[in-house]
């Protein structure tokens, strides 16, 4: 059975190996040279660079139309949506120990919150806009 595998292995090693050395020394064949009923050198792309740059709504997708979460214009976060948040993104850069503290709604609307260490110590201030989620560091 060992042996069975290990001959499947090199079998399929060798296989994808010799794949990549055609792939990487095949050559793009030649480009057609111009017909008698051809348009003029650059008409057709021109055509294209029309419809891609806007005269036909903007290019083939709209924004959006590949996304896997529709994104609301107004946001509407609260101060312990923000806190998930700052968590969040200190989990996602591989951040364990620092902590989010002190998340409190503004007068002026923003939801403030600070960065501190385990002991408590506070690295840094920052706000965030509760529409557009976009995030401002005070200090």
């Amino acid at each position: 059975m060992r042996k069975t595998i290990l001959a499947a292995a090199a079998a399929f090693i060798i296989g994808g190996v010799t794949t990549g050395a055609l792939i990487a020394s095949a050559q793009p064949a030649p480009p057609p040279g111009p017909s008698a009923d051809a348009p003029p050198p650059g008409h057709h792309r021109m055509e294209w660079m029309h419809h891609r740059h806007g005269m036909h709504g903007g290019g083939p997708f709209q924004p959006g139309t590949l996304a896997l979460v529709h994104r609301e214009a107004d946001r509407q976060l609260t101060p312990a949506d923000v806190q998930k948040i700052a968590e969040a993104f200190l989990l996602w850069n591989g951040n364990h120990t620092w902590k989010v503290m002190g998340t409190t709604a503004q007068p002026d609307g923003a939801v403030a919150f600070e960065l501190a260490t385990q002991n408590g110590s506070v690295i840094a201030h920052f706000t965030m806009n509760p529409h557009t989620a976009r995030l401002t560091r005070v200090d």
